[in-house]
């Protein structure tokens, strides 16, 4: 007769906390208990290489799963090693005592097999789902089994039993629905099949379970019959772990597409076997397009995380940087630090060492593709290229030097893009700085008044498009040794012609207009002054400091940035026949300076896409010039 025993771990409390804090997910338990399954073959794996008694067929070894909606069983089957009567009151009976952890300790690992328990509480997880949890197990070497059996905290039992073959048996009582809790899913087929190929479809030992399948009935046309068959739900074999030159791209795509890392056909991939300090594995793959919450707060970051085939983290955020959230698909590494629920890694120097690894390779993959494939990469950076540029400005401009090469902006010269290197490599030698503009769009820029006196010195300009475009220029501040310079910004860094210069009393002249004029537009502009960068139009407004035009616009948008403005100065073309208008306003006297003054901010405003402050005086001004 069974005799009930009390665990001998500090009781009910602590048996609660393994089933309720530790794990965050209730499948779980089904990815735990498959997982000793799999060690306990190995086990007999590692026995077999030091005992010549034994010969392990691999093909005699294997994990049956059975649901029983009748009785609300499931049943995890193993042929694995099994237990004696004092291995289970000593592995199961002591929570947090791992009995593969010994083994592991006993056995170094060899041959590419390594025990996956560490911990001993993952077998615990089934009371997460399971009322009563029953193990029936018969060791190798042994022609006894025994049944250990509990419902919980209060303590188990364990006696005599009947068993035909080595192994062990684990049989849940699935507990009753809840008002807030389904636990019919884990007696549905399909959802066991789920569970299965999400955390443990690359175990090494094949997962049987019977699946129901449809069939034309014999002697009919249209009737269907449904039969049950055995099938071999996991795949067992990575493709990560698989020879490179056996792998095809259908292969990866083939990949790409089962564990569903987007809906489109990846854009280019990547696979590392690394050896070194740390070793893993990795499939990464570029997407071709973003996803459709990818700029959203929504979007999570990660790569899929595996431990000797066994899917640890879903999303590991910690593998990739911001920058390069957009890649997709999975690492493998058995030199990781897991915590007690394998659900999280401890923040160790193996995982810090992977993701740089990682970082690495994946900027050299860029890079190659960027020389090697250039309409590929056009097309990854149409994607993801407001990415690499967020990644320059985030942290301070901590990843500039890792993302600058990487770049790309369209050209005045070749009206498509380019990257800074090549920008710097054509530049002519009086040329000093690496000039841009900022717009809404090309055509846009290509109209700028200030854009006349760069292009006319046969200067190459680049086109900044995207809201993220001088924030980011801001942070890089240069490009071998070449400064960024606006083309509004105050100082072009190009000297005017001699005959350009005024004359002395031409230059007091200017003074008094432009004081006038300054005057008139108080505090909305910082200066008013002679432009040395206009050639054909009238008037167009710069900015000083830090903070450009195209800045302040942007910032406004933002819920915090309703007062932000940008020190701007308007300029005025002194070759301009609109100049002489504004001299003779200015000896005349009157109220025209004032309309004039007016008329020419806000059309300078309307230039740089800002709205006019005042509507109906701008009206009205261009009314009474009219009469």
């Amino acid at each position: 007769m069974a005799v009930k025993q009390e665990f001998q771990a500090e009781s009910k409390r602590l048996l609660e906390l393994m089933i309720n804090a530790i794990y965050t997910q209730r499948e779980i338990f089904l990815r735990e208990l498959i997982s000793n399954a799999s060690d306990a073959i190995d086990k007999i794996y590692y026995k077999a290489l030091t005992d010549d008694s034994l010969t392990f067929n691999k093909d005699d070894y294997y994990i049956k799963i059975v649901p029983d909606k009748a009785n609300r069983t499931l049943t995890i089957s193993d042929t694995g090693i099994g237990m004696t009567e004092e291995e289970l009151v000593n592995n199961l009976g002591v929570i947090a005592k791992s009995g593969s952890l010994a083994f592991k300790q006993q056995f170094e690992a060899k041959d590419g097999h390594n025990i996956i328990g560490q911990f001993g509480v993952g077998f615990y997880s089934a009371f997460m789902v399971a009322e009563t949890v029953t193990v029936i197990s018969r060791a190798l070497g042994s022609d006894k089994a025994f049944k250990w059996e509990s419902s919980g905290a209060d303590g188990f039992t364990v006696e005599p039993w009947e068993k035909d073959k080595v192994g062990t048996d684990i049989i849940l009582k699935i507990k009753a629905n809840t008002d807030e809790d389904n636990y019919d899913e884990f007696l549905e087929e399909y959802r066991l099949r789920q569970i299965i190929k999400k955390y443990s479809d690359f175990i090494r030992y094949p997962i049987k379970m019977d699946v129901t399948r449809t069939r034309k009935k014999e002697g009919t046309e249209n009737e269907y019959e449904e039969y049950k068959t055995e099938e071999t739900i996991n795949s067992m074999v990575p493709i990560w772990r698989r020879n490179k030159s056996e792998l095809k791209p259908e292969d990866y795509e083939n990949f790409y597409f089962e564990k569903h890392y987007g809906f489109d056909k990846p854009l280019t991939y990547l696979h590392i076997s690394a050896d070194g300090a740390v070793v893993y594995n990795a499939i990464l793959f570029i997407p071709e397009q973003a996803p459709f919450d990818y700029y959203t707060k929504e979007y999570e970051k990660g790569l899929e995380l595996y431990s000797s085939g066994v899917l640890i983290m879903n999303k590991c955020p910690d593998l990739l940087p911001d920058h390069f959230s957009f890649v997709k698909g999975m690492v493998e590494s058995e030199d990781l630090s897991l915590n007690i629920s394998r659900e999280m890694l401890q923040h160790d120097r193996q995982l810090k060492q992977i993701a740089k690894n990682i970082r690495n390779r994946i900027k050299s993959h860029l890079l190659s593709l960027l020389k090697d494939d250039r309409e590929k990469y056009e097309k990854f950076f149409a994607a993801f290229g407001r990415q690499l540029k967020f990644g320059v400005y985030n942290e301070f401009g901590a990843n500039r030097e890792d993302l600058q090469d990487l770049l790309m902006f369209r050209s005045s010269k070749e009206k498509k893009l380019v990257t800074l290197d090549e920008y710097v490599s054509r530049m002519p030698e009086d040329q000093k700085y690496i000039y841009y503009a900022t717009g809404e769009s090309v055509e846009r820029i290509d109209k700028l008044p200030q854009a006349e006196l760069v292009l006319g010195k046969g200067y190459e300009l680049l086109y900044l498009t995207e809201d993220i475009d001088e924030f980011a220029v801001k942070v890089l501040q240069k490009y071998k040794d070449k400064e960024f310079r606006s083309i509004s910004g105050g100082d072009l860094g190009i000297e005017p012609d001699e005959q350009d210069k005024p004359s002395d009393a031409e230059a007091k002249e200017q003074q008094e207009l432009f004081k006038a004029m300054k005057e008139v537009l108080g505090d909305k502009v910082k200066d008013v002054r002679a432009s040395k960068r206009l050639k054909s139009h009238p008037v167009c407004l710069t900015a000083e400091g830090e903070l450009s035009i195209e800045m302040e616009k942007v910032l406004r948008q933002t819920p915090h940035g309703k007062d932000v403005r940008a020190d701007k100065v308007l300029e005025i073309n002194t070759g301009h026949n609109v100049y002489e208008s504004l001299k003779r306003a200015h000896a005349a006297g009157g109220d025209t300076l004032r309309r004039y003054t007016n008329l020419l901010y806000n059309q300078a405003l309307l230039i740089e896409g800002l709205p006019v402050e005042d509507p109906v005086a701008f009206a009205n001004d261009i009314c009474e010039l009219m009469v």
